[in-house]
């Protein structure tokens, strides 16, 4: 059996242990299934918050991308996209500029800004927020 990383073992507290709280009620992440994104390879989401849950305001992902996969060069017209860097590696392009992505960084990629994400040989695991939210 192969022994997980270090990244690993934090995500998958996300994962499995990971809980959303409003007011209305709780929701497991566990509960919640994994898609596959409908144009990049090796990458999954999990829809925390979507946007018909907040009338279009916002909407809260859970992503994973397998290592050394890519969400390709692309552009948000209407949304303001955030990511919070859980575990893993790899690299963003934001307009242009690269960041490193490492447990704890955090991104703000403006509406109407060409990026990409590259996971590095660990995989990538964040949070994405989109506002107002992603159809």
């Amino acid at each position: 059996m192969e022994k997980k990383t270090e990244f690993q073992n934090l995500f998958e507290t996300f994962e499995t242990k990971g809980k959303l709280y409003t007011l209305q009620d709780t929701k497991a992440f566990a509960d919640i299934p994994w898609s596959k994104h409908p144009t990049f390879e090796g990458v999954e989401l999990k829809h925390i918050v979507t946007g018909t849950q907040t009338n279009g305001a916002f909407s809260y992902h859970l992503v994973r991308i397998a290592p050394d996969k890519q969400i390709g060069l692309h552009v948000h017209k209407e949304q303001l996209e955030t990511h919070e860097v859980i575990a893993g590696n790899g690299t963003c392009i934001n307009n242009g500029q690269s960041i490193s992505y490492e447990p704890g960084a955090i991104a703000i990629l403006p509406k109407n800004i060409p990026h990409e994400v590259t996971a590095g040989k660990n995989g990538l695991y964040l949070f994405a927020k989109f506002m107002p939210a992603l159809n």
